[in-house]
């Protein structure tokens, strides 16, 4: 008995010499040979996961689930005997490459106290651990030391190198933060990896991606697949998140990658057999159709393809491919359409001046075509994934630029995805602080500094998006150089204020020109675009037994991004209803109809010809500026220009009546400006059908 404790306490001892590292030996465990047993083989299993993996992050490649399968066999071993310093360090090196990096700082920093010796890569991996702490200086010594005493470091120059600059770049960027908040965004976050937040052009509606529990089967891992999630704003928050409707979700990984401007689109990048490509969904009612592949320009085949974006105008397809028998992992592509018709794609194209020697990850393209938002390991990260910014000139992008902290840190900051207005904007990030691995974030741009003044700076800026409820055009920041306006809405039955599925036709006043056709939602009667400032615009809506209903509204040149809400309440066809012709322009007191009206005739035109039985009193109407004489003849000579415009085009007489009735009629004030302009009008009424 005497000898058994003399040769724990030299064993102790030797223990504490070594800072306590407990090596698996049996020798070490002779009071329990069987959890030795079971700890030993697990570790063993660990190995082969361990290895795979790290030959994957060597060729800049995907480790799959090979450190979560490690991750699952080690912490059995870790359970038996947490003071190994070897055992330590693999852990650490699982999480560190994992969503879960935070949790690979305690482990890595627990081997380096069990057993400096613990692996050549120990100081390679200690550092990345300082690094993600925000301990830059340390981190750069402790990848010397790796340079210093690793045989073998020169094979690893590019990535010494890479994450020494990272510390160097991360060091200066938190003493000098743009001006922004990044804040979590709870309502959408769990314990689990939330990520690839892809939000609407007015900030109120937001897919993303989750592998939170969904019913499925877990993987070998015990992790869920990843499925397709969307929340809207509710009272300055978002909405419990929910799966996506219809065919998207599968039991693969289905991975959210951009939502179109309009939010009747998406892409996403799917998991089949191994093989990652590209698909595209459309909303059709509250569901999700089931996704196309893309064509093979795309979505080849012989390559993984992830990450795809639209291009402003809809003629490009901007994506991530891993190109064989190339080591720089994911590179950014883009391919065009030759007709959006036929939607036959060109041979995929490579933008050599954004790709760096490590992976590119996710991409968004703004409004204005010329600004190029890219996650990226490379071209000056802080570490891991960081944003950059692209902008093109002449044809051609520029080299990206690292966007600054408090956006980009050490950890993984990817997913941009922004309002219309450039204002806001939403990313993924494991940063520290998160709920989980990967967790959504807001950005809040807080625009161009301000010259001090009496009111505190800045104190207007919400932390949530809340949506505009009225019909006004809002000013907001200007952060782009040029300039939209998103028009959002929906389109309802007036009597009963149910959605109704109508096609609307937006036109450049100016030129008559068609600037686009679309359909509002079947289920909702929502829509939403966004528009040019610096014209007139005309809007028709028309739906299959109303009467078709229009406007017309100025967004000045230069004007600050804004937003119009409109609930657009359409009428039956039948006896007694009125619309106004908000299109149809006349010189000041004159009766000559100018050419910006020829549209807005032109469809009044098709619905005479359309419902032959339809017969109108076509009326006109002035505010109370002037004699009241005046005012009913002007009105009557319009209201009879409409009449002879309808006549020359081959309506019948006995279909029209015209009616005067000067200021007889307001529907608005005519004490202001504004409403002098409502009354200012030409109507239709529908006599009989």
């Amino acid at each position: 008995m005497f000898k058994y404790i003399l040769s724990t306490l030299v064993l102790s001892f030797a223990f504490a010499i070594n800072a306590q590292n407990v090596d698996f030996k049996s020798s070490n465990f002779k009071d329990d040979k069987e959890g030795f047993k079971k700890a030993t083989a697990a570790i063993k299993a660990g190995d082969e996961f361990f290895e795979l993996a790290n030959e994957a992050i060597f060729l800049v490649k995907s480790p799959g689930l090979n450190y979560e399968l490690a991750i699952q066999k080690y912490n059995i071993a870790q359970k038996f005997n947490p003071n190994n310093g070897e055992l330590n360090y693999k852990l650490g090196v699982c999480y560190i490459n994992s969503p879960y990096s935070q949790k690979g700082i305690k482990y890595l920093k627990d081997a380096k106290k069990l057993d400096p010796e613990a692996d050549p890569f120990l100081d390679f991996y200690y550092a990345k651990a300082l690094q993600l702490d925000g301990k830059y200086n340390e981190a750069i010594k402790s990848y010397e030391a790796f340079e210093a005493n690793y045989k073998k470091a020169d094979r690893f120059t590019k990535f010494v190198s890479k994450y020494k600059r990272e510390c160097k770049a991360a060091r200066g960027a938190v003493q000098n933060p743009i001006r922004a908040w990044v804040d979590n965004v709870p309502e959408l976050n769990t314990e689990f990896n939330d990520y690839a937040p892809s939000v609407s052009t007015d900030g109120g509606e937001l897919i993303f991606t989750s592998d939170r529990p969904n019913g499925h089967t877990p993987n070998p891992a015990g992790s869920y697949d990843k499925d397709i999630y969307s929340s809207s704003i509710d009272n300055r928050k978002w909405s419990n998140p929910q799966q996506l409707k219809g065919g998207v979700n599968t039991p693969e990984d289905d991975i959210s990658n951009n939502l179109s401007y309009d939010g009747t689109r998406m892409l996403l990048h799917r998991d089949v057999d191994g093989q990652m490509d590209i698909f595209e969904s459309k909303l059709n009612g509250l569901n999700w159709t089931d996704p196309t592949k893309l064509p093979f320009q795309i979505s080849s085949g012989k390559a993984n393809e992830v990450y795809a974006a639209y291009s402003e105008d809809g003629w490009s397809i901007y994506f991530g491919r891993d190109n064989k028998g190339r080591s720089n992992g994911f590179e950014i592509m883009y391919s065009s359409m030759q007709s959006k018709i036929k939607k036959n794609y060109m041979a995929a194209q490579m933008i050599s001046s954004v790709n760096s020697k490590f992976n590119e990850g996710p991409i968004y393209i703004m409004l204005d075509g010329q600004t190029m938002y890219i996650a990226s390991e490379g071209n000056g990260s802080y570490g891991g994934y960081d944003i950059f910014v692209s902008h093109r000139a002449q044809g051609s992008w520029s080299k990206p630029v690292n966007m600054g902290y408090p956006i980009n840190t050490p950890y993984d900051d990817f997913f941009f995805s922004s309002t219309a207005n450039g204002k806001y904007a939403y990313i993924a990030s494991n940063r520290d602080g998160g709920n989980g691995g990967y967790d959504i974030y807001k950005v809040t741009f807080w625009g161009e500094e301000k010259k001090p003044s009496m009111a505190t700076e800045d104190y207007l800026l919400a932390s949530i998006v809340n949506p505009i409820k009225d019909n006004s055009i809002e000013a907001t920041v200007n952060v782009n150089k040029k300039s939209f306006t998103v028009f959002k809405g929906k389109t309802i039955d007036a009597l009963t204020k149910k959605a109704v599925e109508a096609e609307i036709e937006i036109t450049d006043n100016s030129t008559g020109k068609l600037i686009q056709t679309f359909t509002t939602n079947s289920a909702t009667g929502k829509f939403i675009i966004t528009l040019a400032s610096g014209k007139n615009y005309g809007i028709a809506v028309k739906a299959e037994g109303y009467l078709f209903h229009s406007e017309n509204f100025d967004i000045p040149k230069g004007a600050a991004d804004n937003l119009v809400n409109k609930v657009i309440e359409l009428k039956n066809i039948k006896v007694g209803s009125k619309i106004a012709l908000r299109n149809i322009f006349f010189d000041t007191g004159k009766s000559t109809l100018r050419s910006e009206s020829n549209t807005e005739l032109d469809r009044l035109l098709k619905l005479m010809k359309d419902v032959p039985s339809l017969k109108i009193e076509i009326s006109g109407h002035t505010d109370n500026t002037g004699s009241v004489k005046l005012n009913n003849s002007l009105s009557q000579d319009r209201a009879q220009a409409v009449v002879n415009y309808l006549k020359g085009k081959g309506v019948s007489a006995s279909r029209m009546t015209a009616k005067g009735y000067g200021s007889s009629q307001p529907i608005a004030t005519n004490k202001t400006k504004a409403g002098r302009q409502e009354n200012r009008r030409t109507e239709f009424e529908i006599k009989e059908n």
